[in-house]
């Protein structure tokens, strides 16, 4: 029953319009609800659809080995939890040009680590690709203007960022590698990732006071965390980690630069925003990247006859990431 190169890229386009959906979210419900509260609810929220999914296509799996709860934890830890704390966290300090840039490098990044420790390797279309992606990444989210790189600086909201792009290459990375060394569906990884993130987040959630906040939140606030964890948790990363156990982390994440496309495009619909000559230029440039690193031609026949170094990466026990 396996899934063609092509459904599994049309999936991830999904995947990233559920996403660019949960910046708009969360927006909404960091007004409301603390970084750690949102981290918590929102995978929380997720467990009672994640986990029925699980036990009714997987009866005799839905329960992980010995052996798979420390990779697991990991995942969960390094992750779902750790990309989602530093990204709200950093929400209330960085700008919105700041982050989209910094978010951008993430496909570089995953690309990168993925040629260190032998998941994948370098080809100029790739290259190209990659490069055409940030891009359009780029042109978006400084329309055009160069003067925004000479006004560019960092603050604690942009290290949060970026600490929480090497906490999604980091997972992308290690989830396929444990995946095939574990024997761990994506449906398993999903579900207890979910799981694990929720249970660190308690003590944090506690710390933050919800007697604070809990009675003054309102009925959009929960709504926006209920998008985020039907749609963007429970669909949009089991769609995200079958494309890494089918096609690996550095496709899978290339996806990520559709996001700004996508959120341009929602506010168009949703907000009334214009859209210009300029950014649909962009949202092009951004469209090929994706095709050039995501094309099977670019690694000739690697795609479809994985080596095993491929599949399962020749690095001592440990030092995967």
């Amino acid at each position: 029953m396996g899934l063609s190169h092509n459904r599994i890229y049309g999936l991830m386009v999904l995947a990233t319009f559920f996403w660019s959906g949960a910046f708009i979210a969360g927006k909404l419900a960091l007004r409301e609800f603390p970084p750690f509260a949102l981290t918590f609810f929102r995978f929380f929220f997720a467990l009672p659809l994640i986990f029925p999914i699980l036990y009714l296509r997987e009866p005799g799996n839905w329960w992980p080995k010995r052996e798979q709860w420390v990779p697991l934890i990991t995942l969960g830890i390094v992750g779902i939890f750790g990309y989602h704390a530093f990204f709200f966290s950093a929400l209330k300090y960085t700008t919105a040009i700041n982050s989209s840039l910094i978010a951008s490098t993430n496909p570089m990044i995953t690309f990168m680590l993925a040629a260190l420790i032998g998941q994948d390797r370098v080809t100029p279309l790739r290259l190209l690709g990659m490069i055409l992606s940030f891009t359009g990444v780029f042109l978006i989210v400084t329309n055009g203007d160069w003067s925004v790189v000479s006004t560019f600086r960092f603050n604690v909201g942009d290290i949060l960022i970026w600490a929480g792009v090497w906490c999604w290459a980091v997972y992308s990375l290690l989830g396929r590698s444990f995946m095939n060394r574990y024997s761990l569906s994506p449906l398993v990884v999903t579900a207890y990732t979910f799981l694990v993130c929720a249970a660190v987040s308690v003590p944090l959630v506690i710390w933050e006071n919800p007697a604070l906040y809990l009675p003054k939140t309102t009925l959009v606030g929960w709504l926006s965390i209920v998008y985020m964890a039907v749609f963007a948790s429970v669909l949009g990363y089991l769609v995200f980690m079958t494309a890494v156990q089918k096609v690996g982390a550095p496709r899978a994440a290339v996806f990520f630069n559709l996001v700004p496309v996508l959120t341009i495009i929602q506010s168009v619909i949703y907000l009334g925003e214009p859209f210009s000559w300029f950014k649909l230029v962009s949202a092009a440039v951004i469209i090929c990247g994706v095709f050039l690193t995501t094309r099977p031609e670019a690694d000739g026949q690697a795609d479809e006859n994985p080596s095993p170094a491929a599949v399962r990466p020749a690095v001592s026990p440990g030092s995967e990431v």
